[in-house]
C-alpha cells in the first residue's frame, strides 16, 4: 500500500534526533512528513530492508513510493519539499557541498548522545513542548 506522505524514521530515544524531527513538524506547514521513531513497530514495515543498525547510525526518510534517503541527504531531499528548508536544499545541492554535510552528519549522529548532554538537552531540549510523536 502506497503511503501520501515521507517518512522520517528516526531514534526517539536521542534528545537530539527528537529536537531535529519536532524542528521539521513545526516546519512542515503542508503537511508532507510523518515521523516515526524506529521503536515503532511500523518502522520495519515502513523500511524492510533497512537494518535496525542502520537505523540507529541515521535518520532515514522514505518517500511514498519507497525510495530511501538516508542522513544529510534526507534533509537534502526534504529541502525541497519544505518551503522553509528551501534554502538548505539548494545550499545541499551545490556541487561537494552534500559529501562534506554527509561528513559533519556521521561525526555528529556518532556523538549524538554526548552532545546531546553537553548542550542539557532533555526529552526534545524543552524547547518544543511534549507533543504527540
Amino acid at each position: 500500500m502506497e503511503r501520501e506522505k515521507h517518512v522520517m524514521l528516526y531514534d526517539g530515544d536521542c534528545p537530539m534526533c527528537t529536537f531535529q524531527m519536532l524542528t521539521i513538524q513545526a516546519l512542515d506547514w503542508l503537511n508532507k512528513v510523518e515521523l516515526v521513531p524506529i521503536k515503532d513497530e511500523r518502522a520495519q514495515n515502513i523500511a524492510p530492508d533497512v537494518t535496525r543498525a542502520d537505523l540507529l547510525e541515521a535518520i532515514h526518510c522514505v518517500t511514498p513510493e519507497g525510495k530511501i534517503y538516508r542522513g544529510a541527504r534526507a534533509f537534502r531531499f526534504l529541502g525541497f519539499r519544505i518551503p522553509l528548508l528551501i534554502p538548505l536544499g539548494l545550499f545541499l545541492w551545490i556541487p561537494g557541498v552534500i559529501q562534506i554535510a554527509e561528513v559533519f552528519y556521521k561525526f555528529v549522529a556518532d556523538r549524538r548522545h554526548v552532545i546531546s548532554k553537553v548542550f542539557g538537552c532533555k526529552g526534545a531540549c524543552a524547547i518544543f513542548p511534549d507533543q504527540e510523536k
